[in-house]
Parts: structure tokens; C-alpha cells; sequence
């Protein structure tokens, strides 16, 4: 199969960037890729560094008159390249690839991601499910739910989560655990526990929730627990903010780490508590390394754990339900049993192959229906 994938970011891409370069190399070798973003982007070096994988400097305008340019030259890509398949994964590359489809003789099908929680039921998106969709992939249960509450309703809708190499993303020896936490933490009592999350910093990640919470236990209870929040490090006045709360000494930010494994490996037990989230490569990261993870009732979220199996599940925002939660990791640690189960569950949901796996039977499944 020939399938080109598309993406408009720029710069660093996010969790985009990721899903992209994992089907490039996954699928290299068995099937004809190129990857179109710009030359500028972290998906068009890691692209460049897949053998095989083809790449196209592109750039995806809003603006009417570099919009007109870029659709032309995207039309005779499409026209000398004669591809099977092309999978978008935002708004703009999605509305180039839709108009840049237009008028050719063999058209290829079009699959779109929605990586996002947000409505489709725009104008904008009636538009690009009308005339340049024949398929959509949600990164989780609650997006397809939105997008069967859409135009894309008429197409053919499937939930494929996100794909994690669990071969790099795996639990660490007692040795490189013991290792980071000293490089991470310093000198740590053999009773704290490490809350981590790779996530970011942002305030719509609710990693303040878990610092609030923390900030109402008494003094001795709170010097048991560490939280380790990496991402871009939080302006001034977050840090006041943290401070304020007296819980300086327990919330570190390593900053935004080229290995998030480090923030993992010394950690007890992983947290993404946002306010709206889809797939979560962080929480499948987390769970991947073995460690059972806390998450919000946001979006997609609870469909990654089970509560009380490999994880546990609180709502978004409730300060109070995680000061619970803390008092009851006081007395009732997580278990050998729960960090396996952690594992076990990334094997089996969101694994490389298992994502590869998905998405291929969909190409096919658009391909044959269309």
C-alpha cells in the first residue's frame, strides 16, 4: 500500500509528531510511505532517519493566497504519486489534502485522526467529512463517541489508541530506579513514595490538584510523598503558587527532559489528572514502565486503567478525592501485583504492533468499503 501521512506543525508536534513517526517505522519495508510536514518540524527529522520513508517539505497556510499555492503543488504531488491511502491528523493538512484531492482521476482515500477532545460538529468539519473523508480514527472511545455525534457519522469510524514502544518504554532494573532517583531527588528515605508525571506543566494537566492535595496533609504524612512533574518549567508565578502551599521541598520540575523514561523509572507510581484528555501518550508511558498510574475521569483516560487493578481513576479537578487517595496510599502502598498488571495492560491495549496492527485493518477495511 502507498500512504502518505500528513501533519501541519512546524516546530515540535507533540504527541502527533510521535503517532506519525511510530506507523512510518512501523510500516516501513512492507509498504510505500512518505511523510508530509514541514522542513522545519521534529517529525521531518525523525522521518529523515527512518530508511525507507520518503519525506516532503510542506507547509499548510490558512491564508487564501499561500493556501492556493501549497493545494497546487499537494495536487500534483498526489497526481505523479498515485497513492492508495492518505492520513491526515489536524485541520489544516486535512483541508489541503480535501481540495488537493479534488479533480483527480484515481483519488485516494482519506483517513483522518482526531487527536482532541473538541466538538466536530463545525462548518469547517462538515466540510472536510463531506467532501475529503472516507474514513476516521479516534484515539480512544469518548473521541469516536464524538465523532458518530458528527458528519463523520456517515463514514466509517473506529477507535485505534495510541501506539507505545514498550520495548523502550519498559520497567526498570532495581539498579537504574535507585539510580535516577538520586540523580532526580537526591538522597530519598526508603518510605517515599514518587509520584511522576511526564505530561507537562501545563495548568490543564491538573498536576496542581495533586499539589493541593498534598498541601492538606499534616507536615509528617506530606515529607512521605515526592512529586516529579516534568515538562517547560512553570513561570514564577506557579512556583509561588507551590510554595505558597508549603509543599516547596516536595515538587520537583525537571524540566523538559529528551528521556521522559528518567521522570518514570524513579517513580512509584505514575499521574495524568487533566481537565480534558483524549489517548495520553503520557499515561500509556506510564503504564508501559510499570507503574500503576492515577488518572482523571477526563475524556479518554479511564478507558487506559482499570480502578484498583493496574491504576486508579478520580474526578477531574476534586481536590478532595485525591487527599483521599494520598491518605489511603499512606497505609495501602501499590503492590508488585498492581506495577505488573500496569505492564501487562500496555501490552495488551496499546503495544507498537497491537497500534500498527489496528490501523492497517482500517486502512484496508476504508480501502475495500470505498
Amino acid at each position: 500500500m502507498k500512504v502518505l501521512y500528513t501533519n501541519y506543525h512546524s516546530l515540535n508536534g507533540g504527541g502527533r509528531a510521535t503517532y506519525i513517526a511510530n506507523l512510518a517505522r512501523a510500516f516501513q519495508g512492507e509498504h510505500e510511505i512518505t511523510v508530509a510536514t514541514p522542513a522545519t518540524s521534529r517529525l521531518y527529522e525523525q522521518a529523515s532517519q527512518i530508511p525507507g520513508v520518503r519525506c516532503w517539505a510542506a507547509t499548510f497556510s490558512t491564508r487564501p493566497g499561500p493556501m492556493l499555492i501549497e493545494v497546487m503543488a499537494l495536487h500534483a504531488l498526489l497526481r505523479e504519486a498515485a497513492f492508495d491511502l492518505i492520513h491526515v491528523n489536524g485541520s489544516a493538512d486535512h483541508r489541503q489534502v480535501t481540495l488537493a484531492r479534488m479533480g483527480l482521476r484515481r483519488r485516494p482515500r482519506i483517513v483522518w485522526t482526531k487527536h482532541n477532545t473538541m466538538s466536530a460538529r463545525s462548518p469547517g468539519n462538515w466540510f472536510r467529512a463531506w467532501a475529503g473523508t472516507d474514513g476516521a480514527i479516534g484515539v480512544c472511545d469518548y473521541v469516536s463517541r464524538l465523532l458518530l455525534d458528527s458528519a463523520y457519522g456517515s463514514r466509517l469510524v473506529q477507535t485505534v489508541r495510541l501506539g507505545v514502544d514498550t520495548g523502550r518504554f519498559r520497567p526498570p532494573s532495581t539498579q537504574v530506579r535507585a539510580q535516577t532517583r538520586r540523580e532526580l531527588l537526591g538522597d530519598l528515605p526508603d518510605d517515599v513514595c514518587v509520584l511522576g508525571s511526564v505530561g507537562g506543566t501545563d495548568r490543564a494537566k491538573g498536576w496542581l490538584t495533586l499539589v493541593q492535595a498534598l498541601a492538606r496533609l499534616p507536615a509528617p504524612q506530606r515529607r512521605r510523598f515526592r512529586i516529579l512533574v516534568a515538562g517547560d518549567p512553570p513561570r514564577d508565578a506557579v512556583r509561588s503558587e507551590v510554595a505558597a502551599l508549603g509543599v516547596g521541598p516536595q515538587v520537583v520540575f525537571p524540566g523538559l527532559l529528551t528521556d521522559a523514561r528518567r521522570v518514570l523509572a524513579a517513580s512509584d507510581i505514575g499521574f495524568v489528572l487533566s481537565f480534558q484528555e483524549a489517548g495520553s501518550y503520557a499515561a500509556c508511558e506510564s503504564l508501559a514502565m510499570g507503574l500503576p498510574t492515577l488518572v482523571s475521569n477526563a475524556g479518554g483516560l479511564p478507558e487506559l486503567v482499570r480502578d484498583g487493578v493496574d491504576g486508579w481513576i478520580v474526578p477531574a479537578g476534586d481536590v478532595d478525592a485525591v487527599h483521599r487517595w494520598l491518605l489511603a496510599r499512606l497505609s495501602q502502598p501499590a503492590g508488585a501485583a498492581m506495577a505488573d498488571a500496569a505492564r501487562d495492560r500496555a501490552l495488551d491495549l496499546f503495544s507498537l504492533p497491537v497500534f500498527a496492527q489496528r490501523t492497517m485493518e482500517f486502512y484496508r477495511r476504508v480501502c475495500a468499503a470505498s
